[in-house]
């Protein structure tokens, strides 16, 4: 029978210092790579669910003061004792299902509902994509004539819900409305000036860049007195709080080009010269060659100026200055626990925490992807 062969298992080990290779017996007491690794990732793992927890701890907490029946503003537990859905009900207490002439019941609420998400898909679609055929061609006019159709509607409801009792109902439209137009504004200008900041060369260029670079260090409290005397000559503050505050928000909008401008950066300019020779405008250009390529950013741009209007409280609070009509969530609802009773408002705004932030959560949500993409792309120029 042969003898088996012991072979000990051995490493190379170079030593850099003496300038030899030499073989070392495995130690078992040594850490091996692989392990290490284990243990790091281990514990960068546990760090982040520590902290992922501690930063959800108060949304935690929020959901569950929403459902709270009992009485008082703070108490020593945090699970409720008694289950209800009385403080959502008290947002919604005054709503008068009444839209107009269009709606009259709720298959046609819903309807319509499909109609604005249909509406917007479709005028997104048509700025995302270059139709190749007719049939496309035709289907972007029917989103279009959608889009058209849904925002009627939607005016509509805005205008039927101006005239409720209810004052969540009220202020979350009012949320609703400054957010949508400032995203639709914000985006065009944004990407307006990053397209050309990015791809024209011309005298001044570096200048405003650099001034807005300045500018932009400081930030915007230092105008709030200013910029509400403005307002207040135009007519743009308490009755007229809405559209001052959509012109706040999109008035300097450009200045925030800096992202924008590195995505664009990353797209070589090879394309454009060739759209020119080609006989495209500049115009052409930007909107169906570049556009489509830019899906990432013009995401991430719609999203950063949805969300900068949903959540403002400080130039919300003092332009409408009071007037209860043109609040809009984030004040309203701080109204209630400051200058009314504020234990028995508590668990009601708590509810109206929660429905505030549900819809920018799942917008948030779906367009993670998209963010990341347009973060990354535009962080560095390629």
């Amino acid at each position: 029978m042969a003898k088996k062969n012991n072979i000990p298992e051995v490493d190379i080990v170079v030593d850099e210092a003496a300038g030899v290779i030499r073989e070392v017996k495995t130690d078992t007491h040594l850490r091996s790579k692989k392990g290490h690794e284990r243990r790091v990732n281990a514990t960068i793992y546990t760090i982040l669910i520590i902290m992922s927890i501690i930063w959800l701890c108060p949304f935690v907490f929020l959901v569950l003061q929403s459902f709270r029946g009992e009485s008082g503003g703070q108490v020593a537990y945090v699970i409720p004792k008694q289950w209800t859905l009385d403080n959502y009900k008290f947002l919604f207490e005054g709503v008068r299902v009444g839209f107009g002439m269009l709606i009259k019941d709720t298959t046609a609420i819903v309807l319509t509902a499909l109609i604005n998400v249909a509406g917007v898909l479709g005028i997104v679609g048509c700025l995302l994509r270059k139709p190749k055929n007719m049939l496309e061609k035709s289907s972007g006019n029917i989103k279009a004539a959608l889009l058209v159709f849904g925002a009627m509607t939607l005016l509509n409801f805005i205008r039927a819900v101006d005239s409720t009792n209810c004052d969540f109902v009220r202020w979350f439209m009012n949320t609703l409305t400054i957010a949508l137009f400032c995203a639709v504004i914000q985006t065009i200008m944004v990407l307006s000036v990053s397209y050309t900041l990015s791809r024209m060369r011309f005298k001044g260029r570096k200048l405003i860049m650099n001034v807005v670079l300045v500018l932009g260090m400081f930030p915007g409290f230092l105008t709030m007195i200013v910029l509400y005397y403005l307002l207040k000559t135009l007519g743009l503050t308490q009755a007229g709080a809405i559209p001052g505050l959509i012109l706040i928000s999109c008035a300097s909008s450009g200045m925030g080009y800096y992202i924008s401008k590195g995505f664009f950066d990353t797209i070589p300019k090879s394309l454009d010269e060739s759209a020119r020779i080609d006989g495209a405008t500049r115009f052409q250009v930007f909107l169906k060659i570049i556009m489509p390529m830019a899906k990432p950013i013009v995401i991430y741009t719609i999203l950063m100026a949805f969300m900068g209007p949903w959540g403002d409280y400080v130039f919300a609070s003092y332009v409408a200055f009071g007037h209860k009509a043109s609040y809009n969530v984030a004040v309203g609802l701080y109204r209630w626990v400051n200058t009314n009773d504020y234990q028995g408002y508590f668990t009601k705004f708590c509810a109206g925490g929660v429905l505030v932030a549900i819809p920018i959560t799942a917008l948030f949500m779906a367009l993670q992807k998209y963010y990341v993409e347009g973060v990354t792309g535009g962080a560095v120029k390629g």
